[in-house]
């Protein structure tokens, strides 16, 4: 890493920010800020059926009205864009075909329906991939393809080995490959990248030396860093902000419309009594 520090905040276009967002959003700038360094923003907009242009201007607004701001981004350029991941196709292919070329991909045509019906327990959380059976798994890897689409690609991990790394708020960790993940989604069949592969090839192109997310994505640091190591990429550093919870005890999502930072503001709420209530939440 460079001796700047270089953040980022990486928003989905799928629906409106809560309070779980300002939580993150506010850390990522408190980071930025202290060190220093600069704070870029990426329109992660790679869920065609969800990203919504509504949904992208909403969430500039919201974030300015926090009075977070940002050197980088669509809205205002910066020496490592596009920033917006619909534009930076060509970046994830050629990533693509470097892990495939190195052997760590293979091709899966298992449909969602199996896999759900392979898994061999509920999942704590329902974005979080379940563990792949291995169903399509080669004997001998391929290293080419006629074609990008048609089947989803797979990373093979190394059964048994302890992915660690040291985070910024939560310590050190350790997963364990074929315990706590399997052999994950790094391409689907419609030609586009998951999210592993994107934020990967993202946050190197933008030359980030800190990530700040959710905690809800301490194992998927564990998938990135595999990714990162057969690309021959320098990883950046992390810093995973606990989740907020509803009254249930259930993690906030968009679909919590009472928490959202738009729903907040109409209420009459301030920036300032926003920015109390995620301080005081993330304790």
């Amino acid at each position: 890493m460079n001796g700047e520090y270089r953040g980022r905040l990486a928003p989905s276009p799928t629906g409106l920010l809560h309070l779980g967002h300002a939580v993150t959003f506010l850390k990522a700038a408190e980071r930025a800020r202290e060190a220093g360094g600069v704070l870029a923003l990426r329109n992660d907009d790679l869920d065609e059926q969800r990203s919504r242009p509504e949904f992208y201007r909403a969430t500039l607004e919201d974030l300015r009205w926090l009075g977070i701001a940002w050197q980088e981004g669509p809205d205002v350029g910066g020496p490592y864009g596009p920033y917006s991941q619909s534009e930076r196709s060509e970046l994830y292919l050629n990533a693509w075909r470097k892990l495939l070329e190195g052997g760590f991909l293979y091709p899966c045509r298992c449909s969602r329906k199996e896999l759900a019906l392979a898994a061999s327990a509920p999942h704590e959380n329902a974005e979080e991939e379940p563990n792949y059976p291995g169903t399509c798994r080669p004997a001998e890897m391929p290293r080419r393809a006629e074609s990008d689409t048609g089947a989803n690609w797979r990373f093979r991990v190394a059964d048994g080995e302890a992915v660690e790394f040291k985070d910024g708020h939560f310590g050190p960790q350790q997963f364990v490959a074929g315990r706590d993940f399997g052999d994950f989604l790094v391409w689907r069949r419609d030609g586009g990248p998951s999210y592993q592969l994107a934020c990967v090839v993202d946050d190197v192109a933008m030359h980030m030396t800190e990530v700040v997310r959710g905690a809800d994505l301490l194992k998927s640091t564990a998938r990135q860093l595999l990714l990162y190591r057969a690309l021959g990429l320098e990883p950046p550093a992390w810093f995973h902000c606990p989740l907020l919870t509803d009254a249930s005890g259930e993690r906030l999502a968009k679909r919590h419309d009472a928490l959202a930072i738009r729903t907040l503001r109409e209420q009459g709420k301030s920036p300032g009594d926003v920015v109390e209530m995620a301080r005081a939440s993330s304790l």
